[in-house]
Order: C-alpha cells, then sequence, then structure tokens
C-alpha cells in the first residue's frame, strides 16, 4: 500500500485525524519506565498499545533519538508498529533539506534504513531536495509550507515580488511542479489557521499535517473549519508533548489513551 492509501483507510477505520507524535524525553518518564535498559522502547511501546485504535497515524522525531544515541530504538519502535500495527502510517520527523547524493542519502535513511511510510523535508533549496524523495513513490513527502512556530512569519510570511507570500508559492509548487507522482503533502501549523485555509484553497484535498494543537495552543475549531479537504478529512493533526506527558505517573499510558480520545472526538465535533 503507498502511504496515502494507508492514510485514508486510517481516516475512515479509526474515525480520527488525529497523529501521536512520539518525541520521548526520558527525563519525563515514570520512574518505572525510566529505569528500564531500553526505556525509550518501551515507552513508545506503552503509548502505542494505548492509542493504537484512536490515530491515524505515528511520527517519530528523529532529533529526540539522535540526541541520546538512541537510533536502535527507533528502530526498534518502527519495527514493531510495522509488525503489530502494519496499517498505521508512520511519518518520521526529519526536515532533511540538501541536495544531490545527500539527499538521496536522507531518502535511504528514511525509507530504506527506517522504512518509514513518509517523512518531512524542507524545500528551502527547491525540487532539487525534494526529488530523491518523492522518486520513492509509494512513499508520502510531506513539505514544510507554513510552520507553528512564532517566528515563522519571518520568511514564510515574507510577500514576494509576484505579490505571493513565500508559504503561499510553496503551496503552489507543491501541486504544480513538485508533485508529479501525487505522493506530496503540506504541513501547516495549527497557530496559523487564516495561513491554513489560504493553503487549503490552494492545494485541494492534498494532506496537511498540522501541529500545534497540544502544548503550542493551536485551536482546534479554527483548524478544522479551515483545513478539512472535499471529503471531510485531510488532515493529520499531531500531538506529542500533550498526549505523552498527559501523566508522568504509573497511568501515563491510559492518561495518553484518554487524551488521544478527547482530541480525536473535539475535532470531530467540527467534522461534517
Amino acid at each position: 500500500m503507498t502511504f496515502y492509501s494507508k492514510l485514508q483507510a486510517r481516516w475512515q477505520s479509526t474515525d480520527s485525524l488525529i497523529c501521536v507524535g512520539l518525541d520521548p524525553q526520558p527525563e519525563l518518564f515514570p520512574a518505572a519506565i525510566a529505569s528500564e535498559p531500553k526505556a525509550i522502547f518501551a515507552f513508545n511501546k506503552a503509548i502505542i498499545d494505548a492509542t493504537h485504535d484512536l490515530v491515524c497515524a505515528y511520527k517519530p522525531q528523529i532529533a529526540h533519538y539522535a540526541a541520546v544515541g538512541a537510533e536502535d530504538q527507533l528502530q526498534s519502535t518502527m519495527d514493531y508498529l510495522r509488525t503489530e500495527y502494519p496499517d498505521i502510517p508512520i511519518i518520521l520527523d526529519s526536515k532533511r533539506g540538501d541536495i544531490g547524493s545527500t539527499a538521496t542519502m536522507y531518502a535511504r535513511e528514511a525509507f530504506e534504513r527506517y522504512q518509514a511510510d513518509a517523512v518531512t523535508v524542507n524545500p528551502y533549496m527547491g525540487w532539487d531536495t525534494i526529488e530523491p524523495f518523492a522518486r520513492y513513490t509509494d512513499k508520502g513527502v510531506i513539505v514544510l509550507c507554513r510552520t507553528s512556530n512564532d517566528s515563522a512569519v519571518e520568511l514564510q510570511n515574507l510577500t514576494l515580488a509576484s505579490g505571493k507570500t513565500l508559504f503561499a508559492r510553496v503551496a503552489e509548487q507543491a501541486t504544480k511542479k513538485w508533485n508529479p507522482h501525487g505522493n506530496l503533502a503540506l504541513v501547516v501549523g495549527a497557530t496559523a489557521p487564516a495561513e491554513l485555509a489560504e493553503v487549503r484553497a490552494l492545494i485541494g484535498d492534498m494532506a496537511i499535517l498540522v501541529p500545534g494543537l497540544g502544548a503550542q495552543g493551536g485551536d482546534t475549531e479554527a483548524v478544522m473549519k479551515a483545513g478539512l479537504n472535499s471529503q471531510g478529512t485531510g488532515l493529520i493533526i499531531n500531538s506529542s508533548r500533550g498526549i505523552l506527558y498527559a501523566s508522568q505517573g504509573p497511568d501515563f499510558a491510559e492518561a495518553a489513551r484518554q487524551e488521544t480520545l478527547r482530541m480525536r472526538d473535539l475535532a470531530n465535533r467540527f467534522r461534517p
């Protein structure tokens, strides 16, 4: 199955647009988990088992593993998901952005080493950055467009000589030039609902990964009204810290489930 076919199947089977970001911070783990020799994998496994029926995707952030030398536990997490829950898309959040042989190696890292279903990519260097990823036609390439951080406006909202903003130019390129295989998606933050609505109007039914609803304070109703596509789906609404650390006690997995359920049900209130 392709990334898009897996994603569409999950949207339907779970009635959920929620994605859980697997961004482990061992200093926030419950003591019983933190003491385990492979604490990150143990934590991830508990979160996955508690939430798997409520999500459309999982999104491990590679820096949270590489910074502590835990790439083996990232691999174990990916292997566990593929073995136990093979219908759930895995988005490797690495925001790679390079060209030539380096970009080719980053694509191999995401799709051959880790066997992710999709990867996030920074488009600052143009099509040369995206093409090595997009040639994996069964995989998803999720391009940064209008991100959720406060200083995104410093570059992404700049008006070009054409009269378009930079983020709108990225959205247009993603639909007109960069998507010959139909496997691109975009990142637009929940903290920018006006920009999200503009991007949706430009790209049609393409999927949008939406970070920023949890700890960053995005508004669910605004996101849903701005971002849903013509089929009432089209969004991958990510929460990491808000779900993972809903509790730091022994009930952390159940608390993560309840927060995921709350987010799913809240989002669904504003779907057609």
